[in-house]
């Protein structure tokens, strides 16, 4: 649905729903588009109706997309108690680790088995990877994977940064993040990070980190949201891809998002063909 005044918003219907099992876990997956594969993984509380507007924009734009759901319930509005009981769940699970620096996630081996089914399933070289606020960092870490070229990181708050040491955690092991360094310096995947200025969810310093690891393969997209931005931002604006984006050319996060849609198809585009 587009509201020219808020956030697009998306529905259940037309997505197929399965289950799918990889990295130990089995979580229901949804999945509709054609094109190069696009893993998209929902911000907290969970695959709320804005961030089905932004996997129904990306099918419009040709890519097959693939939604893991592994926190909140599918189609359900992202009220304020709502993320937060999403939180609570969260925080405790050892599947997630909200706090824990330097730590493998068991949930970047399920994104990464997905990962390599969709690219068995679709065109292309390989295939994107989005992460979002809590699963912004996993996008990043799923990038051990050889089949994710593209690894687009929203607002990435995990591990929460309630000490310097979280601040500037880039959210995966020592051990994946080499892994991902050595293949971005081989041009094998590249990085696209989005946070606003203000964001004190999503430290500076985190993609600092990233940025010393990674070089130009690490493109950064920051938005004002200092008092008196242009765009008209709040200082707690945080949803860069889907709660902040008003479908109108000009507007910041709108833009933000043609970016990521650009960004993905030089990544993933399929070769020219030779004769």
């Amino acid at each position: 649905m587009t509201d020219l005044d808020h956030a697009p918003t998306g529905e259940l219907t037309g997505w197929i729903r399965t289950p799918f099992t990889g990295g130990g876990v089995t979580h229901d997956r949804f999945e509709q588009g054609s094109g190069p594969g696009v893993v998209l993984i929902p911000e907290l509380p969970g695959l709320t109706p804005e961030v089905l507007g932004l996997a129904e924009h990306l099918v419009s734009e040709g890519f097959t997309v693939s939604i893991p759901s592994p926190f909140g319930t599918p189609g359900r509005e992202g009220t304020l108690g709502y993320t937060l009981a999403s939180v609570s769940k969260v925080c405790v699970s050892a599947e997630f680790k909200a706090f824990a620096t330097g730590a493998h996630r068991p949930v970047a081996d399920h994104v990464r088995a997905l990962a390599a089914d969709l690219a068995a399933r679709t065109p292309g070289q390989g295939v994107g990877v989005i992460g979002m606020c809590f699963s912004g960092g996993f996008a990043l870490a799923a990038a051990v994977d050889e089949h994710v070229l593209a690894s687009v990181m929203s607002q990435p708050s995990t591990p929460f940064p309630v000490s310097r040491a979280r601040r500037i955690d880039p959210g995966m092991s020592a051990a994946e993040f080499d892994a991902v360094a050595t293949r971005a310096t081989q041009g094998s995947v590249c990085a696209l990070g989005l946070r606003f200025s203000e964001d004190k969810a999503v430290p500076r310093e985190r993609f600092a980190t990233i940025a010393a690891k990674l070089g130009d393969a690490f493109e950064v997209i920051e938005l004002d949201s200092s008092p008196g931005n242009p765009g008209g931002f709040a200082k707690t604006a945080h949803s860069v891809l889907t709660g902040e984006v008003r479908e109108r050319d000009g507007h910041p996060a709108f833009e933000a998002r043609k970016r990521v849609v650009a960004f993905l198809r030089e990544r993933l585009a399929s070769p020219a063909s030779t004769d």
